[in-house]
């Protein structure tokens, strides 16, 4: 009887033992996943990915502990992206975010029409066809347009009072990044037409091509480099800084952290605080928001940030009229 009374306790003990990697399983399933989709690689995102998973934890939500997020890098390769995409569709994940621009946010629309997507952008998403309007996206998609695009004539303005004497300004865009770059040169195109420039085009989609446009740059000597705002050359921002401090070329930047690694001066929005707000949206969207009725939010706030010490370095006196402006100077 005992032996009985004892092989019933175990057995009874054995299925709890057994119940609980299900149990375990089967919360981690309930668990809500976060697609992440993104054309560059997670090395030089750190600080960026902080800020989303910040916007993510003001919404409610920290990941391993009530949410997951699977990332999926396209390592700088831009036709791996609808690929990636797909992945992340067959995952069901509960939203996709795609922080990086618009080749991952085409991506991600093409892939589904139903999972929610999570933008920030640099161009208009009406003109792209992305969302219906800013106010009412109308649709899967809505997310941050951070206005880089639109702030192109501004930024080549403000390089032109920094070394007045230039003529000739080199523009490197990234031709894999089709929509971006021709919206850019044709912007860059016109904004130097009214103020009497010229101007020579750089291709790189890699970082041997950054070298090698690089190495044609010192050949040709323009008096001054405009660097459009992509998010693979985004990537690439420290030897970019480094490599226009080393060889003496002024340089406009489409963000503040390539000044904070040595580059002479940026113009356009808060990146961080766009890569938060992503994460504010996504965490809405898990609390059961959708997204045509989460309106496209507009950067407000730009900021003109100059590093002296470079400038200095070039030989270059930035003008009172433009320290007087600025949000902030490196010294």
């Amino acid at each position: 009887m005992a032996s009985h009374i004892e092989r019933r306790t175990f057995l009874a003990t054995l299925g709890g033992a057994a119940a609980w990697p299900l149990a375990a399983r089967a919360q981690q399933a309930a668990m809500p996943v976060v697609g992440f989709l993104d054309p560059r690689s997670p090395d030089t995102m750190a600080g960026r990915l902080r800020m989303f998973r910040q916007g993510l934890k003001d919404s409610g939500f920290a990941e391993g502990e009530n949410a997951a997020i699977e990332y999926r890098w396209a390592e700088g390769q831009y036709d791996r992206l609808p690929a990636l995409a797909l992945e992340l569709v067959r995952r069901q994940v509960a939203v996709i975010v795609t922080p990086g621009g618009v080749p991952s946010t085409v991506a991600a629309k093409t892939a589904t029409t139903t999972i929610p997507v999570i933008f920030a952008i640099a161009e208009d998403p009406v003109r792209l066809g992305l969302v219906a309007s800013i106010a009412r996206p109308d649709g899967n998609l809505t997310g941050i347009n951070i206005f880089t695009g639109e702030l192109t004539a501004k930024r080549l303005d403000l390089l032109h009072q920094l070394v007045p004497t230039a003529t000739r300004v080199a523009v490197l865009i990234n031709p894999a990044n089709a929509a971006n770059a021709e919206t850019t040169l044709r912007d860059v195109a016109s904004a130097a037409r009214a103020v009497g420039l010229q101007i020579q085009v750089l291709n790189a989609s890699t970082s041997r091509e950054i070298d090698a446009e690089f190495a044609r740059l010192v050949r040709d000597r323009p008096d001054a480099l405009f660097v459009g705002g992509d998010p693979f050359v985004n990537s690439r921002r420290v030897p970019l800084a480094i490599l226009t401090a080393h060889h003496s070329i002024p340089t406009a930047f489409p963000l503040r952290e390539y000044v904070d690694a040595g580059g002479l001066m940026s113009y356009g929005p808060s990146i961080t605080d766009a890569w938060r707000q992503v994460g504010v949206y996504a965490g809405r969207i898990l609390k059961g928001a959708k997204p045509a009725d989460l309106p496209v939010v507009q950067a407000s706030k730009f900021e003109l940030v100059i590093n002296a010490h470079t400038a200095k370095m070039l030989g270059l006196t930035v003008p009172p009229t433009l320290l007087s402006i600025a949000d902030e100077v490196i010294e």
